[in-house]
């Protein structure tokens, strides 16, 4: 974890400091110029590229080496340079005019223009930005702070090939935890363990913040020496931008002590202060390209902002509870009741916010305690001891006896402490406590031992031990959080401010709180009546469709149902469109339950707008009625076919046909229900209805304007259907085999789509390869169950891997992106393919093919 000090306020720290500034990696090359483009500094390696030795470079005009077109684009990007904190990336430079491409990275050093130079990687050429986009909308959906951190590390471990990704966050003392990983399989967790502050000193951190990625390509790898040692002022020329800067011997040497050949670290920044690290580590060297290391920039920041969405929604969570608290409080006191009137009670509220395992009121010189407290006695010297701490905020620790003795007597009841003072008189408090937690921290080594003195006198040596090293802490609670903290504020300020001193404001809050029940009154009698008046419309409408009092019943509860049930359908919803098949197969359902074969859907679904959902159920109920009194459904023969289709405009159009039934006649006058089917969806949506009787059935057609439609969908399946079609005999459990499966994808973003459909369908583990030499090391050194090929890897195919597959047995299917689905040169006649974009229902399907037929 520890990192290379840097020439900035090294005079701050204790030891040593090891000078490392002018010297690079020996991967790339770099030049300095002053504003009238003199080349100041160059590396010693630049006569392999320039065919001359950097000292003769010195004091030359870089017109005379760089070709024009690279002039020029390096200009450009240095007036677009925003801060001189910024560094610019240009891409595939014809660097000197002779046809080879570099990749140059250029930022400002001073009065210096640093340009840093590495050859650009050949072959084929990916984007590797355009993967970030699609990695973090996935990690967007991550639930809580831990697996957006869980998913970072896997994600930035898919785009640059480390054997281990970690996500390192910092406390407040500056130790830090590894509370994220990913792994390739073969390498230890290091999840969980905490590693000391003197890990990475102070110099390393405020590096961090200003250059957010640093890396090491192969810790044996030497480095170059930048010439002149210094510039014209006689100070070394400043590094601390540049990506090539060679890191301290320390740090190489903690590397190796942990058995690193390669790292990488990219800053994660929150509000303008180093939160942690995304800490990458390989052991066996490691050459990342330029494009995958902005790739890699370009993701930590994004992932930062994720990382400052999400805590800053769980802090907007914990504020809404502080202000719950806040008026359940006023609540309690708001009649002018003492606040020691229902103590229990209010301390139970406050442990809804902060969790604690007694209270203690002392308000007046009234003392009231609830749960593990010490006694009044011992409390009165407490708040003693508390008057002289400061009575204008809240005040906490996890270690009371450490600070406070006579807190021995009570240490088995509590030794955290929070004291929030609810008077200007520094003598009332809100005190909460919390007991021992006995906590065994795991350190990788012993955090008392990481800094030595080494053989060359007052230095920094890192330590070689990393074993799991243990403490136990006694005499500490669990820690009081910054949030806590701040909720407890917010709360002394209500119990200080508005509670106890302000009750005119309370007077205020009780208005208010009237005016609102009012409102809401209002506006529950409004819907309350609306409600009742259509009841009285459908009970008054439909006494004239019934012969007998039981008829008149049933057609008005019939109706009233079928307006429940759609309301129930919305509400499920939460609200949300709706779908119309659902809204049939429920009515059919409801009406038709022996028929259900005999109502055919087609076309698209339709998701309906709350507000004409239950315009349309009393429609489909109406027509679903009618066909099983008097239409289709009413005998065995019968049929109704609904087609579903979008107008050119993007309205909805329903067109419902009855046949096999009795023989129709068109009735002689309109009943409530005609009424309803006819006229309700253009008097209400402003759509269109029309109604004919031939004499083989019923047929209406409607058509429902855009404006009411959320979106058209693939219907859900049936769930009669659905079933994978397999030879029979088989055997489900060989269909879907477990263990290692073995996928083969050049696409990143594919092959982790990939990676969480056949482990949702029983693969334990999943090895991910993008080239055929790398898959068929995988097929040689594991044991694989089941393997998943892109048919098409740039500019070669997967055959060669399923040969290999075949010859061993072992079942596989191709992927494809082409949809003719065209298969490698081999005898591939009937494996299973699946076409992109595919679904985990296409991967479970082919697996079960694939599986039977044994390929």
């Amino acid at each position: 974890m520890a990192e290379d000090m840097h020439q900035v306020d090294l005079t701050t720290c204790d030891l040593e400091p090891i000078h490392i500034i002018g010297r690079i990696q020996s991967f790339g090359w770099l030049l300095s110029f002053s504003s009238d483009w003199i080349i100041n500094h160059a590396s010693v390696n630049c006569e392999n590229l320039f065919g001359q030795p950097a000292r003769d470079l010195i004091g030359l005009n870089a017109t005379q080496f760089l070709s024009p077109s690279a002039m020029h684009d390096i200009r450009s990007r240095l007036q677009i340079l925003g801060t001189a904190q910024s560094v610019e990336r240009i891409f595939e430079v014809d660097l000197l005019a002779d046809g080879r491409l570099f990749d140059l990275a250029v930022h400002t050093s001073g009065r210096s223009f640093v340009v840093e130079i590495e050859e650009h990687e050949s072959g084929r050429r990916r984007d590797f930005v355009s993967y970030v986009r699609p990695m973090i909308e996935r990690m967007r959906q991550s639930e809580t702070t831990e697996r957006l951190c869980a998913s970072a590390a896997r994600h930035l471990r898919g785009l640059t090939g480390f054997d281990r990704v970690m996500v390192y966050r910092f406390s407040d003392d500056g130790a830090g935890e590894v509370i994220a990983e990913s792994l390739n399989g073969l390498v230890d967790s290091f999840k969980g363990l905490h590693f000391p502050a003197s890990d990475i000193p102070k110099q390393a951190r405020r590096l961090y913040t200003r250059n957010l990625l640093r890396i090491i390509s192969d810790v044996d790898d030497p480095t170059i020496p930048v010439i002149p040692a210094t510039g014209p002022t006689g100070d070394p020329l400043d590094l601390s931008m540049s990506g090539l800067r060679a890191v301290s011997p320390i740090h190489i040497e903690y590397l190796r002590n942990m058995g690193v050949k390669a790292s990488m670290s990219v800053s994660i920044m929150r509000r303008g202060k180093l939160w942690g690290l995304m800490a990458c580590h390989h052991y066996s060297p490691l050459r990342l390209s330029y494009s995958v290391r902005t790739a890699s920039e370009l993701f930590g920041e994004f992932f930062a902002y994720l990382l400052d969405q999400k805590e800053s929604d769980a802090a907007f969570e914990r504020r809404d509870d502080s202000m719950r608290l806040h008026d359940e409080i006023m609540s309690r006191v708001a009649g002018g009741g003492s606040l020691l009137d229902a103590f229990g009670d209010f301390s139970e509220s406050i442990g809804r916010v902060i969790e604690f395992d007694g209270a203690i009121g002392w308000v007046d010189g009234e003392f009231m305690a609830h749960g593990l407290t010490p006694t009044r006695a011992q409390f009165s010297q407490l708040a003693r001891f508390l008057n002289t701490a400061g009575a204008s905020t809240v005040w906490a620790t996890d270690s009371i006896g450490t600070i406070f003795e006579p807190s021995r007597e009570w240490e088995d009841k509590a030794v955290g402490v929070m004291a929030l003072p609810v008077s200007r008189s520094p003598r009332d408090y809100i005190v909460l406590f919390r007991k021992e937690q006995l906590r065994e921290v795991k350190w990788a080594g012993n955090p008392e031992k990481s800094v030595e003195l080494g053989p060359n006198g007052a230095r920094l040596t890192p330590r070689k031990s990393f074993e799991i090293w243990k403490e136990e802490r006694r005499g500490y609670s669990r820690p009081w959080t910054d949030e806590e903290t701040t909720a407890a504020e917010s709360l002394r300020i209500t119990l200080l401010e508005v509670v106890l001193r302000m009750s005119d404001a309370a007077h205020a809050q009780r208005e208010q709180a009237s005016q609102q029940q009012d409102m809401l009154i209002a506006e529950l009698n409004h819907r309350v009546r609306n409600i009742l008046n259509l009841i009285r419309g459908l009970v008054s409408q439909s006494k004239d469709g019934a012969n007998t009092i039981d008829e008149f019943a049933e057609i008005v509860g019939s109706r009233i149902h079928a307006l429940a049930r759609a309301h129930d359908q919305v509400t499920e919803k939460d609200w949300r469109p709706s779908s119309l098949y659902d809204l049939i197969r429920t009515e059919t359902a409801a009406y038709a339950s022996d028929s259900l074969d005999r109502v055919v859907l087609e076309g698209p679904d339709a998701l309906i707008a709350p507000s004409a959902f239950t315009t349309l159920a009393l429609v489909i109920h109406e027509l679903m009625t009618n066909s099983c009194k008097y239409g289709a459904l009413s005998d065995t023969g019968g049929q109704v076919n609904v087609t579903l289709g979008r107008s050119e405009d993007g309205g909805l159009e329903i067109d419902w046909r009855e046949e096999g039934g009795p023989p129709v006649v068109a009735p002689t006058r309109r009943g409530f229900g005609s009424t309803i089917i006819e006229r309700t969806i253009p008097h209400e949506l402003g759509g269109s209805a029309s109604v004919i009787f031939p004499r083989d059935g019923l047929q209406a057609f409607f058509l429902i304007p855009q404006e009411h439609i959320a979106t058209f969908e693939t219907p859900g399946a049936d769930p009669r259907q659905g079933v994978i079609e397999v030879p029979e005999g088989t055997d489900m459990s060989e269909r879907l085999p477990e263990g290692v499966a073995l996928i083969v994808e050049d696409n990143v973003i594919i092959a982790m789509e990939a990676e969480d459909y056949l482990r949702a369908c029983g693969f334990t583990d999943c090895r991910v390869a993008g080239s055929v030499p790398s898959a068929l090391d995988v097929v040689d050194s594991c044991e694989i169950a089941f393997a998943m090929l892109d048919i098409n890897l740039g500019k070669e195919t997967s055959a060669p891997i399923a040969e290999a597959l075949r010859e061993r047995g072992i079942p596989f299917i191709f992927a494809s992106g082409y949809g003719e689905r065209t298969l490698p040169e081999g005898n591939f006649t009937g494996v299973p393919v699946v076409t992109k974009p595919y679904g985990e229902r296409d991967v479970r399907s082919a697996i079960a093919r694939a599986t039977a037929n044994r390929y």
